[in-house]
């Protein structure tokens, strides 16, 4: 899937200060965490929480028109998206090990991750595996199992979000980047 990766940084830099909201999971990291939601329960930009009691849906916020580089991605998914949103990890923050539960293809909703400001230094760790994300490139991973990510670096790093609904179309990209991946006879 194709990310105009100028655009999405253009974006970052065009949001003022207030649009970022710290993380509510205070509990599960140390540092500096914090977002801005396009889409959200209710659209209320402050909020990068689901609506746990089911009563909000996911609706564009404000912030939307005001990111073209965003919203040119999301018109690019021909699947319902629930949360999209950046999040940034400021310098030499951590996001402890935690599981985001109920995101996964048995659930009916994944999240993908769309990295547009980090470093080779971040670790991203999912399941004890290292995630090499680079900038501009589409990311899954079962986040449903246990994760955590530390930012030794000097800049902050900062992730778009897409939490989407799993529909046929989103299968047929699965499909089409597993088909790109070659596993060497000796690993089988």
């Amino acid at each position: 899937m194709p990310v105009d990766l100028a655009a999405l940084e253009r974006d970052v830099g065009a949001l003022p200060p207030e649009a970022w909201v710290g993380h509510f999971n205070t509990r599960v990291y140390q540092g500096e965490w914090s977002g801005a939601a396009f889409r959200a329960p209710g659209g209320d930009a402050s909020r990068l929480y689901p609506d746990l009691t089911g009563k909000l849906p996911f609706e564009d916020t404000p912030l939307r028109a005001a990111c073209p580089g965003v919203d040119t991605l999301m018109h690019s998914f021909a699947c319902p998206l629930l949360a999209v949103r950046f999040l940034r990890l400021g310098p030499g923050a951590r996001i402890l090990p935690h599981r985001d539960y109920d995101l996964g293809f048995r659930t009916g909703e994944v999240r993908l991750h769309v990295p547009v400001i980090t470093s080779p230094e971040v670790a991203f760790v999912v399941a004890g595996v290292p995630l090499p994300m680079s900038p501009g490139e589409v990311w899954y991973a079962d986040f449903d199992r246990v994760h955590h990510v530390h930012n030794p670096g000097r800049e902050p790093r900062v992730h778009l979000l897409l939490d989407c609904v799993v529909n046929d179309w989103l299968l047929e990209r699965f499909d089409a980047a597993t088909e790109r991946i070659q596993v060497p006879a000796s690993a089988s």
